[in-house]
Order: structure tokens, then C-alpha cells, then sequence
């Protein structure tokens, strides 16, 4: 039976290096093309996201598509609006960069993904942390993003919204909250590096860490 279990969970050299290569090439998309996402890659990306795992098994998730232009345009008004006030935030040089980091994606890309924490029973593991059913719903965003990468598909995840005017445009029910709205489609092109470090917003700094505690 070890042996067994040695073959199923073993992965080859290419398997591993197709892992890494998907973590690490993995990038916030910004500008799509039209095409739309086949069913069948989507019904893949949905497994992914759905196998995450979650505390106590509660799968705290659910996910409502967006693909109408009507709706997109709705959502793209409150971006506009929440960005404006964040822009405010920012003087100088930092405003100037802001400027150029545009995010007409929302009206390009084929298809949308509002994904909310939903209310669950009763279940262990959360009660000292309730916080990990929100981390649960952030775990399967990132399995649906690294499944999407091996897939051609670019993923953006939009953060310059108020999730609560969001809910209320979906017709959320008021228990359920916002937690990703993600921008999915074919890119323009797969950038080298992240968006945000070719703009000269900020670079990658080194890993931060420490042995059995902080110094």
C-alpha cells in the first residue's frame, strides 16, 4: 500500500517543473482579447477552484458570472468612481504612475467572476480564527488563477471597488460577502514581469524569514 501511495502522489521532473513554471509565470492580466473561454476550460478552472481546501471542509465559496455588457459597464462605473477617490491618496510621482495603470480589462474581458464568502454551518477549525473562511475563499482564487495560467487564460483581479455597492448591483443576499472580482479571458500578451514592477510602482523585495521567532 506505501508503494502504492508513493506512485499515485509522485511527480515526474517535467510534471514538477510545469508546477513551478505555472506558480511563477502567473501574472495579474489587464488587457484581453475577445475570444471567449471554451465551457470546457472553464468547467476545468471551476474544479480547481472548488478543490481548494477549506476549513472544516466548509467550502465557504460561491461565484456569480458576469458576461452581460450591460452589467460590465455598471460594475466598470464603480470602479471609476472608487478609483477616482483612491487616486486622491497619492501626490507627485506615485499619482503620475497610478495615472497609467488603467484598467479598461473590466470592458474587455469575456467573462467576469464576483466570488463571495457565503455563510456556513456550524463547523470546526474557525471559531478561535473565523477569519480562515475568508482565507478559504482566497485559496480557491488562487487555485482557479494557477490552473488558468497552464490554460492560457489571464486572470485580474480587481480590488478598486466597494464590495459593498457590488453586492448590491448583483442582488446579493446581505449575509454574503465580496471577497475577489476577477477579470478572466485570453490576453493581449503574458507580460515578463508583473505590471505593477514594469510601471515602477514597486519592486519585489526579499522573503522575510526568521527562525523558531522574531528577532
Amino acid at each position: 500500500m506505501a508503494n502504492s501511495s508513493r506512485r499515485i502522489t509522485a511527480f515526474s521532473e517535467a510534471e514538477k517543473a510545469a508546477v513551478y513554471r505555472a506558480l511563477l509565470t502567473r501574472r495579474d492580466i489587464r488587457h484581453f482579447r475577445p475570444d471567449p473561454i471554451p465551457e470546457e476550460v472553464l468547467e476545468r478552472l471551476y474544479q480547481a477552484f472548488h478543490a481548494a481546501p477549506s476549513v472544516g471542509l466548509t467550502q465557504p465559496w460561491a461565484i456569480v458570472e458576469i458576461r452581460e455588457r450591460a452589467t460590465k459597464e455598471r460594475v466598470f462605473a464603480l470602479h471609476q468612481e472608487a478609483r477616482t477617490r483612491e487616486r486622491a491618496l497619492f501626490q507627485g510621482k506615485a499619482q503620475r504612475v497610478y495615472d497609467r495603470l488603467r484598467l479598461e480589462g473590466l470592458l474587455e474581458a469575456p467573462l467576469h467572476l464576483a466570488v463571495f464568502q457565503r455563510p456556513v454551518a456550524r463547523s470546526l477549525g474557525h471559531h478561535t480564527m473565523p477569519e480562515t473562511l475568508a482565507y478559504s475563499v482566497v485559496l480557491a482564487v488562487g487555485n482557479l488563477w494557477t490552473a488558468a495560467r497552464p490554460e492560457g487564460i489571464g486572470v485580474g483581479w480587481v480590488s478598486i471597488l466597494e464590495p459593498e455597492a457590488v453586492a448590491r448591483l448583483l442582488g446579493a443576499p446581505p449575509d454574503y460577502r465580496l471577497l475577489a472580482y476577477l477579470c478572466l479571458g485570453y490576453p493581449r500578451a503574458w507580460p515578463d514581469e508583473p505590471l505593477l514592477e514594469r510601471a515602477g510602482w514597486r519592486q519585489r523585495e526579499p522573503l522575510l524569514r526568521y527562525r523558531e521567532r522574531f528577532p
